[in-house]
């Protein structure tokens, strides 16, 4: 069984604002909803069991009232993924996308619930798995993606992915503007996520420094390693060097474990911690110059995906 897939018809445009760890909170989410395209949010940054129902709560009028749909990112390794996933099942959510780990505890819930589920996957071996366990849908972590992310050409594994899967699917990674998302399109996408452009908007609760990071970098300062959390993670030299950890002493061969030892929230004194101290961004700080509204930033991508159409005369 497999949730209903929501009509995307009337957003703005196909783009998710991406779920981003300690940054998609509600007031990011809200705009992105309000913006006219789909606000994804860890479940995890609500920090509670109330909190994240508040946020469902709010989010769900928000739905009501825009074009904007509203999509919660469970973390299936979370302890209390469980938990968080009873709730969104009986939220007015239309779609969720599940993360490190299979949707398959999970999928039979939603798909009592009408909820549709997007599975992010980095491998074809794992999106054939996901698939089998009844995602509805894909998100393809691709080379350049920010935050833990996957090394595959998006071309090439978006053929791959269509020999055996005709749902809706979504392509992660370097969507520096309103062209990259009309070319992901062209090549077969449904759908694009966009997360490090919005770290640098007016309603991001990203310190100013990490904006400026963003800012200040282009793909050169963004180091593909699993140092931080034993999974393959983009991150930002200039965070890594300011946090005062030398480069060459990165071990790439730690496991999860040790990672979360050294720079997880439960590390004291041992090293600094990831995602707060050490920040991550994808490729596509490239076109990234200033902090902008998240409704300017839709509006710059908005118009981009259009002129591309219009200059290719295709739609």
């Amino acid at each position: 069984m497999r949730g209903t897939i929501p009509d995307f018809s009337g957003l703005r445009m196909p783009l998710i604002v991406a779920p981003m760890l300690r940054v998609s909170d509600l007031r990011l989410t809200s705009a992105a909803l309000r913006a006219g395209v789909v606000g994804a949010f860890p479940t995890l940054n609500a920090r509670s069991e109330d909190t994240l129902r508040e946020w469902l709560d709010e989010l769900g009028r928000v739905q009501e009232t825009t074009a904007g749909l509203m999509c919660p990112n469970l973390v299936m390794a979370d302890a209390d993924s469980a938990r968080h996933a009873r709730l969104i099942a009986e939220s007015s959510a239309r779609m969720v996308i599940t993360s490190v780990g299979s949707p398959a505890p999970v999928a039979p819930l939603f798909a009592e619930a009408g909820i549709a589920v997007f599975a992010d996957v980095a491998t074809v071996a794992h999106a054939r798995k996901a698939v089998a366990a009844g995602a509805s849908g894909l998100v393809l972590l691709t080379a350049g993606a920010g935050g833990q992310t996957g090394w595959l050409n998006p071309f090439a594994f978006i053929t791959a992915v269509r020999e055996f899967f005709d749902g809706p699917v979504v392509l992660a990674g370097g969507m520096t503007d309103g062209r990259s998302i009309a070319a992901a399109c062209v090549a077969g996408y449904d759908l694009a996520y966009s997360g490090t452009r919005f770290i640098a908007s007016s309603e991001s609760p990203a310190s100013a420094t990490y904006k400026q990071e963003i800012i200040d970098s282009d793909p050169d300062g963004v180091m593909l390693t699993s140092a931080f959390t034993g999974l393959q993670t983009n991150m930002l030299t200039q965070s890594i060097h300011a946090a005062g950890v030398d480069l060459e002493s990165l071990d790439e061969g730690v496991t999860r474990e040790s990672a979360a030892e050294l720079f997880g929230n439960r590390a004291r004194g041992i090293g600094p911690t990831r995602w707060a101290d050490i920040h991550s961004a994808g490729h596509s700080v490239a076109g990234v110059r200033d902090v902008l509204s998240v409704a300017q930033i839709v509006d710059d991508f908005a118009d981009g995906y259009d002129r591309a159409f219009s200059d290719s005369g295709t739609r």
